[in-house]
């Protein structure tokens, strides 16, 4: 048998929280969004809390470790709407809940793989670059990936991918990279956009992409991409999709470029549409 003890009709907001293992704060909290009527108080101003508030208390905190928010304790309660209805609710919520929990597993056993930041990234641009040496992909490669990532997604990022294969196991295209990027970086606020210098780079910023292309085109890595778009059609339903417009990526990326470097930039897309042009 149980032991026989008389509970005190009424108790503090300490006492209580103790009892139901929550904090004063947190049932203070219930009064101020109607989880939990407010009782009455002593002659010492303070709050007592009787049986009908314990059990209250008790079920909400039940409620909580099954994971039901308090807008729908509240409705329970309440009786406002169907308990299936709160269920259901709540099923969803756990299943993407486990849906990201199981994408979180997957990329730290990607960190322990790859050993670098690169396995923070999708599993279709990590796979695609997994094969390559250490210190072959360079940190900048990633910063690059990890903004296409954020505007065109991990497809058009594991695409951005074979340019970064094709630079690291060719050094030439590598240096002449490297080049492109020491003269882009001096295009600063001190050159006008209309020197005959910024029209010559984006020149030879359209012939080394042409390079690049054809190298790509050479090891097959182009036949490669094609099957990316069945993979990515495979594993991306029912995940959400975190890309932004160009648009906005434009307007909100801190870039930072000069209107010297910005023509460039523009230039060289002007040439690289009129090559597509006039070999179609």
């Amino acid at each position: 048998m149980y032991p026989s003890i008389t509970p005190p009709r009424e108790v503090k907001i300490g006492d209580a929280a103790a009892f139901a293992g929550t904090t004063p704060r947190a049932i203070r909290h219930y009064h101020q969004i109607g989880l939990l009527p407010e009782p009455g108080r002593g002659g010492d101003g303070r709050r007592r809390y009787g049986y009908d508030d314990m059990i209250r208390l008790l079920w909400i905190r039940k409620m909580s470790e099954a994971g039901i928010s308090l807008d729908d304790m509240r409705a329970a309660f309440d009786e406002a709407r169907g308990i299936e209805d709160v269920l259901g609710r709540l099923e969803e919520t756990l299943a993407a809940q486990e849906a990201a929990i199981k994408r979180q597993r997957a990329a730290v056993q990607r960190l322990r793989v790859v050993g670098s930041p690169l396995g923070l990234l999708s599993p279709l641009v990590t796979d695609r670059l997994s094969h390559l040496p250490s210190g072959a992909v360079r940190p900048s490669d990633l910063d690059a990936l990890l903004v296409t990532e954020r505007i065109f997604g991990p497809l058009g990022a594991a695409i951005q991918a074979s340019a970064f294969i094709t630079l690291a196991t060719h050094p030439g295209l590598r240096a002449e990279a490297d080049r492109l990027d020491a003269a882009d970086a001096a295009l600063d606020d001190t050159v006008d956009p209309h020197d005959p210098r910024v029209e010559e780079l984006a020149a030879q910023h359209c012939a080394h992409h042409k390079a690049l292309l054809q190298a790509i085109e050479a090891v097959g890595l182009d036949a490669a991409e094609e099957k990316l778009f069945e993979i990515y059609d495979a594993e991306a339903s029912g995940e959400e999709d975190a890309r932004m417009s160009a648009f906005e990526a434009v307007t909100t990326m801190p870039y930072g470029f000069s209107a010297a470097r910005t023509r460039c930039i523009e230039l060289t897309a002007q040439f690289l549409a009129e090559e597509l042009s006039a070999g179609s």
